[in-house]
């Protein structure tokens, strides 16, 4: 027998040493996350082992798992409390150490292993804790999946049948660096900084650049959990202003950012301009397009309206399909249409054949864009971002708001925008031309300005995403509009950051 987890424990008692601690909110859509010590603790973690060892059964899969776990000061232990919960339920864990999370990935076609349980909170803040999980490489757990491994968690109705076994994989990085390299090296000589925030793509990443034939300025690439300058976040302008600053200084061609667990690429150009991963998203759907001509490309709800409208792709025969916002659900649409990329806003972007395995990985998203630039030896990163139609676009903004409330937020802010279409009422002066609803709502008006808002996946926030093809203040505009009906409820707190 194993005890009911409780969904809250006071520290420094009894009860919080003796009996598993795992609050509901921390099932996400499709990967786990919690605050460490006040929404879980370790026995709580223990659980989760025991709840996925079960969930791997109960879907018909061998019990067989890669584990792994990012560079935080409490990520190993909270590894191998999830281990011991493996083992109870029978699985046989291969332990590959300290990785990326792409390196999990791989690991299960390396070592030919189904299934995957990576210890990491990405670029959440220190304190934060989670596991990304999947039972059929190279996808991840969506909703169904977490739906019910937190019923058998919260249930504690496991299968602990016993007859684990575990396996330390030595030196494993070597192998995931070898695969990455084996390769023509650049013709082209790139200097590149390399941008890793002090986390867990430090210890690979400048490795696998000089590997390819790049000049590489390590830019805190030191492994230090407390995180000493900023987030490792691609997304977040402190640390592209760190690596502007850096590309300036060291006249490098291109700013590579990678984000707390490996599987996130951000990129500065040569003039140290920010660009946001869904533009250098569509400079590789036309690099890769020009080499496979008809390729659908899957991009998030979140991403810039070019996939769609940019003359190169349209020429290329390219088709956009525009899908929900998370790694797990692209990762699964872009296998299920075969598409040759998936590219989120966020910086997570999905190869298959021949560019990669299907999952996300900061490294694989890093060679593209250096093989992208390899292919035009005439032209600077500057000069291929400013061959794309211009448009106004914002960062991702997020306003705070309880995980229990923000989803029925979302469908309030949805019904008001359908109830105004339905009237044929304007937004920003203009008729509504289109609405996206597969996750949240993307509302698009006549000249082609367009807002998102959504519930985030990971963390108690929305987000909120405007962009105009016709001028930066109609950008502000749909960014007023927007906020205004947020407004309206006031459990949506103050934006990360905003415009």
């Amino acid at each position: 027998m194993f005890p009911k987890p409780k969904a809250a424990l006071s520290p420094n008692t009894y009860a919080y040493e003796s009996e598993p601690l795992v609050k509901a909110t921390g099932f996400r859509e499709y990967d786990a996350r919690w605050l460490l010590e006040k929404e879980i603790n370790l026995m709580g973690i223990q659980a989760l082992g025991m709840g996925l060892g079960t969930l791997i059964r109960e879907l018909g899969q061998k019990p067989e798992i890669v584990t792994a776990h990012d560079f935080r000061s409490y990520s190993a232990s909270v590894k191998y409390a999830l281990v011991s919960g493996l083992l109870a339920a029978g699985c046989k864990v291969h332990d590959i150490g300290l990785a990326m999370t792409p390196m999990a990935y791989f690991a299960q076609f390396e070592l030919d292993v189904p299934c995957v349980a990576m210890v990491t909170a990405s670029h959440n803040d220190n304190g934060w804790t989670g596991v990304k999980m999947g039972a059929n490489r190279p996808l991840t757990f969506g909703p169904d999946e977490m739906t019910r491994l937190k019923e058998i968690v919260l249930g504690a109705a496991f299968d602990l049948r016993g007859g684990g076994s575990y396996h330390f994989v030595e030196n494993f990085p070597d192998r995931y660096i070898a695969d990455l390299t084996r390769r023509p090296k650049l013709k082209r000589r790139l200097k590149v900084i390399c941008a890793c925030g002090n986390g867990t793509a430090g210890a690979f990443a400048p490795r696998v650049l000089e590997a390819i034939g790049c000049e590489v300025v390590p830019l805190d690439c030191e492994l230090d959990h407390s995180f000493p300058k900023y987030n490792p976040n691609p997304e977040d302008m402190e640390m592209l202003h760190a690596i502007r600053d850096a590309v300036l200084a060291h006249k490098a061609d291109v700013g590579l950012g990678f984000d707390g667990d490996g599987d996130r690429c951000g990129v500065v150009d040569n003039t140290g301009d920010e660009i946001f991963a869904d533009k250098v998203g569509v400079m590789l759907a036309r690099d890769m397009s020009s080499l496979h001509p008809g390729a659908t490309f899957v991009v998030d709800v979140k991403s810039t309206g070019l996939y769609a409208t940019d003359p190169v792709l349209q020429k290329n025969g390219v088709k956009a399909d525009y899908w929900k916002t998370g790694h797990s659900y692209m990762k699964r649409r872009t296998h299920e249409l075969g598409a040759l990329a998936g590219f989120e806003k966020s910086g997570h972007y999905f190869f298959n054949a021949p560019f990669g395995r299907g999952y996300d990985d900061g490294l694989v998203s890093a060679l593209a864009i250096c093989d992208m630039m390899d292919r035009n030896p005439e032209k600077t990163m500057s000069d291929l971002k400013n061959c794309l139609p211009k448009t106004w676009g914002s960062p991702t903004m997020a306003p705070h708001c309880d995980d229990e409330k923000k989803y029925g937020i979302v469908t309030e802010v949805v019904k008001y925008f359908e109830a105004a279409k339905a009237r044929g009422d304007t937004v920003i002066g203009e008729p509504i031309r289109d609405l996206v609803t597969v996750n949240g709502v993307r509302v698009t008006v006549a000249d082609g300005t367009w807002g998102l808002v959504r519930a985030s996946s990971n963390k108690p926030e929305l987000v909120v995403v405007v962009e105009s093809p016709v001028s930066e203040a109609r950008m502000r505009e749909m960014f007023k509009a927007v906020d205004a009906v947020l407004r309206t409820h006031p459990e949506v707190g103050a934006y990360n950051q905003t415009i």
